[in-house]
């Protein structure tokens, strides 16, 4: 069964980038649709199980919570297809889409696109299972 796509909070966008531009300028060139890069950080001293969020000008805007990171990151170390795309700004950073095996991540139908808000991990997509 295919995993929906679902829309992620991206976190940390008032820390800053030990070199380049600030995560919150680089937010503000980013445009809804365009691709974004998740690296996970299995050597980040806070949280070994940290992925980091870049722009496609290689620029890192924060990182995915700590609530949905372990989730991402399991599926990325098998081997998982994931696909993401900037959504949005907000209030805390930002909001990418992701999309899985091989489908193309797509911006949400309304208008104005919902977007997580803080503490939420994601919007509007169920919850995940515990896996």
């Amino acid at each position: 069964m295919a995993q929906p796509q679902r829309s992620l909070e991206v976190v940390g966008a008032d820390y800053p980038n030990k070199r380049g531009p600030g995560r919150r300028f680089e937010i503000e060139l980013c445009k809804p649709g365009e691709p974004i890069e998740l690296r996970p950080e299995p050597k980040n001293p806070a949280d070994p199980r940290a992925i980091a969020v870049f722009s496609c000008r290689g620029v890192q805007l924060g990182y995915l919570t700590a609530e949905r990171a372990p989730l991402i990151g399991r599926d990325l170390r098998i081997g998982r297809e994931i696909q993401a795309i900037f959504q949005g700004k907000t209030a805390y950073g930002c909001a990418i889409r992701v999309a899985f095996d091989g489908e193309v991540p797509s911006l949400p139908d309304e208008k104005p696109w919902p977007l997580p808000e803080p503490g939420d991990g994601f919007y509007p997509d169920p919850e995940w299972p515990d896996e």
